[in-house]
């Protein structure tokens, strides 16, 4: 290993919109970064070859660590053999990933942005599997919003914007065509019940074999997960089925009843589905037309998918990072990290957020100050360069 090896570390890329910032981090932090991004241009690759591609890039470089956004039990694997740490952090959940023996891995750091992941995981390797909270590149935002014109004012400025997915394209069970009576009815009422509830999700418990059993066989590939640390079947059921589906009929549900009373934007690529009196303009630019609609819209919605039990979206974090307003349905961590009211706002049923879109409409200055606040508060507390500090920190802690 040469002198500067230790300043080494691999990343390694399959596409995630994170990926850009946390490299930028990471080279901020005085770490030179090498790159392995072939998974970007080939979505069919193979564990077999994630393995070959990062042990040539340990052997040439003898890093401190590789670093992945969510979990690759290949990359652990090849990391252990090396001895050579292996870091990354979620963004996303479910990641089922997680459930893969690799995680026992001594050479393994995982940090969880979701405290029902933490709690769900961290028994398997004590010490090793940390919660940390997601980010925001402000350094990079601020650019973008210091370049907003007078053009786009007019094309971007909303009262009530909400950027995303109606989870229409994400939702399989739409593709279930041969689901039973029984099922169907049975996931309706899971879905109506869990609507009404923040805070909690309780799908996986309330699922029957009955149930389970048959999604396994109208969905074999979803299920097939082989030397599971503990058994999927529920789990899977729950967050990869259900979850997209509460989260389709939630959106759509949310959107038409704001629509009623209120000017709604909606950015998205989904098919607009069940909208009604709803401005839907299509997809945008993640790095350079979002960061102008949450800054210039009043306010911003997120709903987060059920399937983060605890946590805090990406989407909450990147609103703040460019001064934008944000109204989110609660979530267990966010006045951990926020001071709702002051930094953020909350709902936590429908009619709660019909009244504070209202009342904030028209009281223009208070909601710029909790804007302000909200920013100055990611800035300082939530950037991605504290984030990467964080995670080097518990790395050389080791050594």
């Amino acid at each position: 290993m040469g002198a500067d090896a230790c300043l080494n570390m691999v990343f390694y890329r399959y596409g995630s919109i994170c990926e850009p910032d946390m490299i930028d981090a990471f080279k901020s932090a005085g770490l030179k970064v090498f790159e392995i991004d072939e998974e970007i241009k080939n979505k069919e690759i193979l564990p077999s070859r994630q393995v070959e591609l990062v042990d040539r890039e340990i052997r040439r470089h003898g890093p401190l660590f590789v670093f992945s956004i969510n979990f690759f039990p290949a990359l652990a694997e090849i990391c252990s053999i090396h001895g050579t740490f292996y870091l990354c952090q979620t963004v996303d959940s479910p990641v089922n990933q997680l459930f893969s023996r690799s995680i026992t891995k001594k050479t393994n750091r995982i940090f969880l942005f979701d405290k029902g992941q933490y709690r769900r995981f961290h028994g398997y390797n004590e010490g090793r599997i940390f919660h940390l909270p997601l980010s925001a590149n402000v350094e990079r935002y601020d650019r973008v919003i210091s370049s907003i014109g007078e053009e786009d004012r007019k094309k971007y400025s909303n009262d009530i914007a909400f950027v995303g997915s109606l989870y229409s394209e994400k939702n399989d069970l739409n593709k279930a065509t041969d689901i039973s009576p029984y099922t169907k009815g049975y996931i309706d009422g899971l879905i109506n019940s869990q609507k009404s509830v923040y805070g909690a999700f309780f799908i996986e418990d309330a699922l029957n074999d009955r149930v389970i059993k048959e999604l396994k066989e109208i969905f074999p590939e979803l299920f097939r997960f082989d030397k599971a640390i503990e058994e999927t079947d529920s789990y899977i059921a729950a967050n990869s089925l259900i979850a997209p589906g509460i989260a389709e009929r939630e959106r759509v549900e949310t959107l038409n009843m704001l629509a009623k009373s209120f000017k709604v934007t909606l950015y998205t690529r989904s098919d607009r589905g069940e909208l009604s009196g709803v401005d839907v303009r299509g997809g945008v630019s993640t790095h350079l037309e979002m960061p102008k609609i949450f800054n210039l819209s009043k306010i911003n919605l997120n709903m987060t998918v059920r399937s983060i039990e605890s946590g805090l979206p990406l989407r909450i974090f990147d609103i703040m990072a460019c001064g934008g307003f944000v109204i989110t349905n609660y979530q267990e961590e966010l006045s951990e990290h926020f001071e709702v009211g002051k930094e953020v706002e909350m709902y936590s049923d429908p009619l709660e957020l019909k009244e504070k879109c209202d009342y904030y409409l028209r009281h223009d200055e208070e909601r710029r100050k909790i804007a302000q606040r909200g920013y100055e508060k990611v800035k300082n507390e939530h950037s991605c360069k504290k984030r990467v500090k964080d995670m080097i920190e518990r790395v050389v802690s080791d050594i």
